[in-house]
């Protein structure tokens, strides 16, 4: 007997007849032999609408009484599936992320899940029971409820099933598998029936919502087959592993496209006077994410550096260069708003030279300004305009010919 765990977005579960529909599903994977877990989020927007009451309160609600706040939202769904199975003749339960053995780090917001004590979860699997597992949440060793933050219910799932040594995790969504990109900018966009670990977490990373970046890391250490499916449907998805188990010819695999991107540069006037890891410290114990990092000397000898943040972030970011400016030993800050990254992924990318070539010669063809580059093995990334955003998504599709 196989376990498998089953994840379902708030889309997927947003009214009654949604969450017939998902113990529907569970009820099919038990009845083919499998003992399941499901985890669920939230309910359609109701995430939204308690941002929103918190934000007619105050401007800026405290952190651990938003993680208070927001861990409701996946209560009500736990109990209202467990209450259709239960309706149907199966046993069920529904957990909280605690009562799930769900333990993180003492980070409110955007916390890392540091262990699973899996003991109950295996008690009511025992039993026969189909559990039901609240996404997104957890809890500190002195009992504090946290929150895991965006796309925190992938990781909860792909987590479980890493820890309970699950046959397969499912990430069961609006869409039925994950694109050579985003579809709903991109008609010609087509589906992909495999991705290596390495391809999926760049394109998470880089932008891609289907997956949340830190999912497909749990899934690529533990070795945990990854699909990615249309929720209440029967079509196989994406698979997500570690090697492709078809011939893949295609070097340029997928495109992924981010906006509310933010530049920000620090200038120097020596280069000697440098302390660029005074800056990132600073950042990094604020937990504020920075992406595209270029460093620059000019002909006169001053220094700057360049880097990429959440839009969202760039107040917390300058008030936290501006308190740390002494000692990393700075001149001057500058911004630069409403940009986007777009990039290129694909693992044949490492074996062929001249990809990125092919690519800002596309882009600069169709006079799209690129602002900063970045790359790896298997990735280049762009900023450019976010206005020009959509148009280099597309150009990019066709020049690497992603729908055949």
């Amino acid at each position: 007997m196989g376990l498998v765990v089953l994840k379902f977005g708030g889309t997927s579960v947003s009214t009654i007849q949604k969450i017939q529909k998902t113990a529907e599903q569970a009820i099919r994977e038990r009845a083919a032999g499998n003992r399941v877990i499901v985890v669920v989020s939230a309910m359609g927007k109701s995430t939204d609408k308690l941002v929103q009451m918190a934000g007619e309160i105050t401007d800026c609600p405290d952190k651990r009484e938003m993680d208070m706040l927001l861990s409701t939202g996946e209560q009500v769904t736990i109990s209202l599936l467990s209450m259709a199975l239960k309706a149907q003749g199966v046993p069920a339960t529904s957990l909280t992320g605690w009562q799930a053995g769900i333990e993180t780090e003492e980070v409110h917001s955007n916390a890392r899940i540091t262990e699973i004590d899996t003991d109950r979860i295996k008690s009511h699997l025992e039993n026969g029971e189909i559990v039901i597992v609240a996404g997104f949440q957890g809890v500190t060793c002195e009992g504090e409820i946290t929150t895991l933050g965006r796309g925190g219910s992938d990781t909860t799932a792909v987590a479980l099933a890493a820890a309970l040594d699950a046959t397969k995790c499912s990430i069961c969504t609006d869409v039925d598998g994950v694109y050579t990109t985003d579809p709903r900018y991109v008609p010609k966009a087509v589906k992909l029936s495999q991705l290596t670990y390495d391809e999926m977490l760049e394109l998470a990373h880089l932008g891609a919502g289907v997956l949340h970046p830190r999912s497909v890391e749990y899934a690529k250490n533990f070795r945990i087959p990854l699909e990615v499916r249309e929720s209440h449907g029967t079509e196989i998805g994406t698979m997500i592993e570690e090697e492709m188990t078809v011939e893949n010819t295609k070097v340029v695999r997928g495109i992924a496209f981010e906006d509310q991107m933010t530049r920000v540069t620090i200038h120097w006037e020596k280069k000697e006077d440098m302390r660029m890891a005074k800056v990132f410290t600073a950042l990094a114990e604020k937990k504020i994410d920075v992406d595209i990092i270029i460093q620059g000397i000019t002909g006169l000898g001053h220094g700057n550096l360049s880097f990429t943040i959440q839009t969202g972030d760039l107040l917390e970011t300058l008030a936290v260069l501006e308190a740390n400016k002494e000692e990393a030993g700075f001149s001057k800050l500058e911004s630069e708003q409403q940009l986007a990254k777009v990039s290129i992924v694909g693992s044949g990318m490492v074996s062929n030279p001249g990809v990125a070539a092919r690519m800002f010669e596309a882009l600069t063809e169709q006079k799209i300004p690129i602002k900063m580059i970045s790359t790896s093995e298997i990735k280049v990334s762009t900023v450019v305009p976010d206005r020009k955003m959509v148009e280099a998504a597309q150009i990019l599709h066709d020049t690497f010919e992603l729908e055949k």
